[in-house]
Order: C-alpha cells, then sequence, then structure tokens
C-alpha cells in the first residue's frame, strides 16, 4: 500500500521543479527535467536522494553540471542525484523513462 504522505511528497517536489523551471532555463541550457526514483514509487526513506532527470539543448560544462545540481539540492533540501538524459544506458534508461514524471 502506497502511504499518501508520500504521495503528496512527489506533488510537493514537482510543484517546486515546475516554479523553478524558467529560471534554470534562463540560466542553464536545460529544456526538460523530471522526477524518476525512489520518490516516484512512494518506496523513499528519510536517507533517500532525490532522483531529477534532466535533459539539455546545449552543451554544459562539468562544473555547471555540478551547479545546477547543488543548486536543486539546496532549493529541495535533500541531496539531488540528477542524471542527464543522454547518460542513459539502453537498459537501464527504459526503466527510467517508464516511470519519470515530467515537471
Amino acid at each position: 500500500m502506497v502511504d499518501p504522505k508520500k504521495n503528496e511528497e512527489i506533488g510537493t517536489y514537482l510543484h517546486k521543479l515546475h516554479e523553478m523551471l524558467p529560471d534554470l532555463k534562463k540560466r542553464y541550457p536545460v529544456s526538460y527535467m523530471g522526477i524518476f526514483g525512489s520518490v516516484v514509487r512512494g518506496e523513499q526513506t528519510s536517507s533517500s536522494d532525490l532522483d531529477i532527470l534532466v535533459e539539455f539543448n546545449g552543451t554544459i560544462t562539468l562544473l555547471g553540471y555540478a551547479r545546477l545540481e547543488e543548486e536543486l539540492s539546496q532549493a529541495f533540501g535533500v541531496r539531488v542525484d540528477l542524471v542527464s538524459k543522454n547518460a542513459l544506458k539502453p537498459r537501464i534508461g527504459r526503466h527510467i523513462l517508464a516511470e519519470v514524471v515530467e515537471a
């Protein structure tokens, strides 16, 4: 059974990410962001990170990528694992793309 409190958490994360997206798109070459992983499945614990899938419409430096990940971690108050859609391996990528919820 899915814990209703955990379902609320995904809604809160998605709402915040959706609100942040226009500003992030101005400062980073971001075209798409979505949430996947334990939060989407309702399996997160107090030590879980927040998995965010990102697609870029341009080149981003390693430093820019790290800054974006840190900015998201600060905004959400949890460690964010930022995963580039272009870096997904085919086998695991299918599973991630099947469960991702777009912001």
